[in-house]
């Protein structure tokens, strides 16, 4: 009989990229991977279906950080409701292990794992620990993450086919612009600021708008007549992005990693409202070892996005190749076997 995992953890695509790189290495290996998540977020878009799981559970669940009182104490009664199911999930399919990536979506399935004495495991994606990894790690049998000395594996466990994509940007013949698939108005904006000088330079763009600016943005594009690959969500995005020689993004773990593993130097703008600024902390430990350009939306500077289109391409795109390696996700798999 096969032995089963469960994974549990998400509620936006940086949480549910490292759940699915779990997911896919436990099957490969022969596990039945059951993964528990919650009704609100992504979770079901990603897993409801997904051919390499054995099984899906999505719980009535939101999280409890940011909420007014009775919000907190109804956040809390629908956790422990799904922690229950949970420990019946965890007896009935007689799972071995629990591995959370984070976010209030893991709270059932980490507070069981606790609660039975299953084995459990945390990856934590973050420079600033989520709330929830911080009650919990104490219980874990490891806890990796890239910005923790004590961590094992500190590569980002994210999927191969970027490593494989990987080149030196020489020279910027193409730059884009990421809002992730919500969109960021403050990129937007920016990019629209920036796009009739880039074309001056010869420079093209590609812009990820998100699907609420959308129509408006390739409006102004057109209204410019400037030509721009414009689009609010791709299952090419990997391919979009390994065109460009520079990036402007937000600085999420998994969009972070990603930048770095492709080699392209970036341009970060960290969402401000991101929980204990944590998207400033990431990006900042790429800038304080001169890997990226960072500035919060208030201070963005056109003067200063075009003098970093003229710094050091070539020598930050090798550093940033040679600063994290592939095979994370199987060497924490490696670990927890």
């Amino acid at each position: 009989m096969k032995q089963k995992i469960l994974i549990t953890g998400g509620g936006t695509g940086g949480h549910l990229s490292v759940a699915k790189s779990f997911i896919d290495e436990f099957d490969n290996r022969g596990y039945d991977v059951i993964f528990v998540g919650s009704q609100k977020g992504q979770d079901k878009q990603w897993f409801e279906n997904y051919s390499g799981l054995y099984q899906s559970y999505f719980f009535k669940t939101q999280g409890v950080v940011d909420q007014k009182l009775f919000g907190k104490i109804n956040s809390l009664f629908m956790i422990g409701k799904a922690v229950l199911k949970t420990i019946q999930i965890i007896r009935q399919e007689k799972i071995t292990k629990v591995i959370s990536v984070g976010g209030f979506s893991a709270a059932p399935a980490s507070f069981a794992a606790i609660l039975t004495k299953t084995d459990f495991y945390i990856h934590e994606q973050n420079s600033v620990m989520g709330r929830l990894n911080s009650i919990t790690q104490k219980y874990a049998k490891e806890l990796f993450s890239f910005y923790l000395k004590s961590s094992k594996v500190k590569d980002y466990p994210i999927q191969t086919k970027f490593f494989e994509n990987a080149r030196i940007r020489k020279e910027i013949k193409i730059v884009i612009f990421l809002g992730g698939s919500q969109g960021a108005s403050a990129i937007n904006n920016f990019a629209l600021k920036v796009a009739p000088k880039l074309q001056e330079m010869n420079i093209d763009i590609i812009h990820q708008t998100g699907k609420n600016d959308f129509e408006n943005i390739q409006n102004e594009y057109e209204r410019l007549n400037i030509k721009a690959d414009v689009f609010d969500f791709s299952t090419e995005l990997i391919e979009k992005m390994n065109k460009a020689d520079f990036a402007v993004s937000r600085s999420g773990a998994s969009t972070l990693w990603e930048l770095v593993a492709l080699g392209i130097p970036t341009f970060f703008i960290p969402f401000p409202h991101a929980a204990a600024n944590h998207q400033y902390f990431n990006a900042k430990y790429l800038l304080e070892n001169h890997l990226c350009y960072l500035q919060s939306e208030n201070e963005l500077s056109e003067n200063y996005f075009f003098e970093c289109l003229e710094k050091d391409l070539e020598e930050k795109s090798k550093k940033l190749i040679q600063c994290i390696e592939k095979d994370a996700v199987k060497r924490i798999a490696d670990i927890i076997e």
